[in-house]
């Protein structure tokens, strides 16, 4: 009965759905002329697809390793990525080129998800992290089509909010083959809200596998290489609330170190105005990487691409990583992490518990609790080089302790397939 409810609502709202799409097409057009694909209209396949669901952009990068693995071990097999949002895709496409196929993630009702199902035709859907669509799920089930959660996490708050609807969540849990879990503490809520323990193993975080292509270090060393010997902090997918606050850390290392650069990269597109607005209401010279302005003489470079933020890690020299200032919860810290340099955060990090507390168990992390501790710890970064160094040395050895949940989950797929 909850199910059939469930379905219903999403009927309902659908019609608001879609005119929620043609608002947000204003700034991504994309967005309308796929709309179709929303409703489960997408090309037709052939062959053995193997269907990857990644919401948006950190789950996409997440999945990029795992998909380059199963191309290499099984070159006859076909990856449709699909997203939720256009900044996913436009990630992916970046990635992956015409090696893959793309499409829109089809909403949860019904009759999208069957009309996806029937063009697609996968032979298995593998959803990176929780994305937990209930006809998505259980209709993939009743095709037979093996559904396994990849990398997933469960917070306790996540857990409990499941647990007072179990009556619905349990059977579309019953209906997920392998859960591959990050950590221990994850399994044992997938087991709470109904995942078979037979169906669940801890594989660690593919994140810990960090892959950085070798055109990204190139592209990396020549942005660096036009910053001369300048002092680089990056703050990484800020959130709005967050943004004015690393201002006021950079206003005070200014004082210190007056060549200092901050590269500061917001998470959503849609902000990129609105920050760089911010940028100079307060004064700091400013250069747009979207402009193809030059860097070398700005106080503040605004990563106003898409894409790009692992580059622009790589050609920094302390990584600052946001929605982490603000209760948002976090965002992957491997991504500098896998670069060697010193990480800092903010105190809010419940997405990525498992993987911040390996970081400061072995001191690969720094957590800072406003504005002013941030600059207290830069200016100590910025004064010692060696200190520097080690604080960089110690987050890349928490990455390559750590490395092999990759392999562990292409296996567990292959086996399963």
């Amino acid at each position: 009965m909850l199910q059939f409810i469930y379905s219903q609502l999403i009927r309902l709202l659908l019609p608001f759905i879609l005119l929620r799409l043609w608002w947000q097409g204003r700034q991504a057009p994309e967005l309308r002329v796929n709309w179709q694909q929303r409703l489960g209209f997408v090309p037709r396949a052939t062959g053995t697809v193997v269907w990857v669901h990644a919401v948006s952009v950190g789950e996409t990068i997440a999945a990029a390793p795992m998909v380059r693995r199963l191309l290499a071990r099984n070159p006859d097999i076909t990856i449709l990525m699909t997203a939720m949002t256009d900044t996913g895709l436009t990630q992916a496409r970046k990635m992956f080129g015409d090696q893959v196929r793309y499409a829109y993630a089809p909403y949860d009702t019904p009759g999208s998800i069957r009309r996806f199902l029937n063009r697609a035709n996968p032979r298995i859907l593998v959803i990176m992290e929780t994305e937990i669509w209930p006809n998505m799920i259980r209709q993939c089930r009743s095709r037979r089509v093996p559904v396994f959660l990849i990398n997933a996490r469960l917070s306790e708050r996540s857990a409990r909010g499941y647990e007072r609807v179990k009556s619905l969540v349990a059977p579309i849990m019953r209906s997920i083959s392998w859960v591959a879990a990050q950590a221990e503490k994850d399994a044992e809520r997938f087991r709470r809200i109904g995942v078979a323990a037979s169906k669940v193993a801890v594989t660690g975080s593919v994140k810990f596998d960090v892959d950085i292509p070798e055109a990204v270090h190139e592209a990396s060393r020549q942005l660096r290489a036009s910053l001369s010997s300048r002092p680089v902090w990056i703050a990484g997918s800020t959130h709005g609330g967050e943004d004015a606050l690393l201002l006021a850390a950079h206003r005070q290392l200014l004082k210190e170190q007056p060549r200092a650069l901050l590269i500061l990269v917001p998470r959503h597109p849609e902000r990129f105005e609105a920050v760089s607005e911010l940028v100079r209401r307060q004064a700091f010279s400013l250069a747009r990487r979207s402009l193809a302005e030059d860097p070398s003489r700005a106080q503040v470079y605004l990563g106003d691409t898409m894409g790009e933020l692992m580059m622009l890690y790589g050609a920094s020299d302390v990584a600052f990583v946001g929605g982490s200032l603000i209760e948002r919860g976090g965002h992957n810290p491997l991504e500098p992490a896998g670069w060697g340099i010193p990480v800092l955060s903010g105190p809010h990090v419940f997405n990525f518990e498992t993987i911040y507390q390996r970081l400061l168990d072995d001191r690969g992390v720094t957590m800072v609790a406003d504005a002013d501790e941030l600059f207290h710890h830069l200016s100590i970064l910025f004064r010692d080089e060696e200190v520097r160094q080690a604080g960089g040395q110690q987050a890349l050895s928490v990455v390559n302790k750590n490395k092999g949940a990759l392999d562990r989950v292409v296996d567990g797929i292959i086996a399963r397939v």
